[in-house]
């Protein structure tokens, strides 16, 4: 019995080798997730509510992201927080916890936030490539050529990069991705933190106002669906619950997984809310009015323009790694359903052997997946190229992915969880808190779609030039 005990120690509860996650690596993957492409729309975002209504709407929701994700780390474990059953992803929790219908629209809402969040990419990725081209080309013009261009090439050889990575299995599970998505982030994060602070010293002046973006600048109508969008670009910056339940699955134990996690929630939301209200906050003030839908997109031409042109390509390297981590559990989702419905049939289960000089294995092709993957990156760039709006999409994401994912679910599960008595005063507050932010939800989704709306109207479709 002696001898097999410090085999035991190389195990956890449920079999699987001895996870060593700590406090900081669990805070270290939450920011990674966190600090995206939602930071370029912030000073935006703060440019329409203004120096009062922005910095509360930010405060507010990294409250709401951080006490949803405390109800949510208690949901890691069914029944007992200590030693009841894992759950290793947020759907498994959603199923074991709430179960039947609910975890089926859970399912429709997560792949339609993770395809929509694949089409946001591809557009800011080429919005950047754009960015690099057009820079070096106004700087060899020595400033003559405005050099307008179609955004339609750098999708589509965006979506021809996505194929190729589309057809390597598990390409999310590379170790070395999260490190680099990691350090491209908080490259051009900081880059336009800088350049928003160098600005802002130039200008000598504090841009902006209490109340946003003037009557005048913008119509009274396009002001409150601009303010309704805002809310859905700083609901799209917090949302990352659904990777929650994943991290903390890392997380060793004892202490019990969930007391970690809310450390590490607490750090996390803290540092990102910090780099969220100095990027947005410098943004708006180095621009005021005219703060750009992408922050690095409104320093223009500036010199040293191979500072900017660093900072697109980090954009754009962080992009193609997250396009691929947003869209491979659809991609293994799918191959799952087509397994399980089609057992039989060699265009699902067969995989064919192709040599490719220089390397010793064969690569290994499926047809059905080489199909499927390919149909769904063209969809995405189709979809990119009719809509080209950063601000729009990014707001429509936010507010489809905030209330039901980073409120609602988490809400009912800690209900379920902990048994709370309905119509006490906690009950009563937790569906408070959910109601007040599907309003906000529905809000933010209205203003993204009518600003979609309104740039249809000036724009041709397949036909958008810079």
């Amino acid at each position: 019995m002696d001898v097999s005990r410090p085999a035991f120690k190389c195990f956890d509860d449920d079999g699987r080798l001895k996870r060593s996650g700590t406090v900081w690596t669990a805070s270290a993957h939450i920011i990674t997730a966190v600090i995206g492409s939602g930071v370029l729309s912030l000073a935006w975002a703060i440019g329409q509510l203004g120096w009062i209504a922005g910095p509360a709407v930010m405060f507010l929701f990294s409250f709401v992201t951080y006490f949803s994700s405390t109800l949510l780390s208690d949901c890691y474990r069914t029944g007992d927080p200590v030693s009841g059953k894992r759950n290793y992803t947020y759907m498994d929790a959603v199923q074991s916890i709430l179960g039947g219908f609910r975890f089926k629209i859970c399912g429709l809402i997560q792949f339609l936030n993770l395809f929509g969040i694949t089409v946001g990419y591809t557009i800011a990725a080429s919005i950047s490539m754009m960015a690099i081209k057009r820079s070096n080309c106004f700087h060899e013009s020595g400033g003559k050529n405005p050099c307008h261009m179609s955004s339609n090439p750098y999708m589509i050889m965006f979506g021809v990069t996505e194929i190729l990575l589309s057809q390597i299995k598990d390409f999310d599970q590379i170790w070395w991705l999260s490190i680099v998505a990691a350090i491209m982030s908080f490259t051009y994060s900081a880059i336009g933190l800088a350049l928003g602070i160098i600005q802002v010293a130039a200008n000598g002046v504090l841009k902006g106002s209490l109340t946003g973006i003037s009557i005048g600048t913008v119509t009274q109508t396009q002001k409150i669906w601009r303010t309704f969008q805002a809310l859905g670009d700083i609901a799209f910056a917090y949302s990352y619950s659904v990777v929650l339940i994943e991290i903390q699955d890392t997380v060793r134990s004892p202490p019990a997984e969930s007391k970690t996690m809310k450390q590490a929630t607490r750090i996390s939301i803290a540092v990102t809310t910090t780099f969220y209200m100095l990027c947005g906050c410098m943004g708006y003030a180095a621009f005021g009015d005219a703060a750009p839908g992408n922050l690095l997109t409104g320093f223009g031409f500036y010199n040293p323009f191979w500072l900017l042109d660093v900072a697109n390509v980090a954009i754009v390297i962080h992009l193609v790694g997250a396009y691929q981590v947003f869209a491979q559990p659809i991609f293994a989702f799918v191959d799952k359903q087509a397994a399980a419905r089609f057992p039989d049939s060699d265009l699902v289960s067969k995989e064919f052997e192709i040599r490719i000089p220089g390397v010793r294995s064969p690569y290994k092709v499926n047809v059905f997946r080489a199909v499927f993957r390919s149909c769904f990156v063209v969809l995405t760039t189709v979809i990119s190229m009719l809509m080209p709006f950063f601000n729009d999409v990014v707001g429509i994401l936010g507010a489809l992915g905030f209330w039901p994912l980073t409120v609602y679910f988490p809400v009912e599960m800690y209900i379920k969880q902990r048994k709370v008595e309905r119509w006490s005063m906690k009950w009563v507050c937790l569906k408070m808190l959910s109601g007040g932010c599907l309003v906000i939800t529905v809000v933010a989704g209205v203003g993204s779609v009518a600003g979609v709306m309104l740039d249809l109207k000036v724009y041709k479709p397949f036909k958008t030039t810079y």
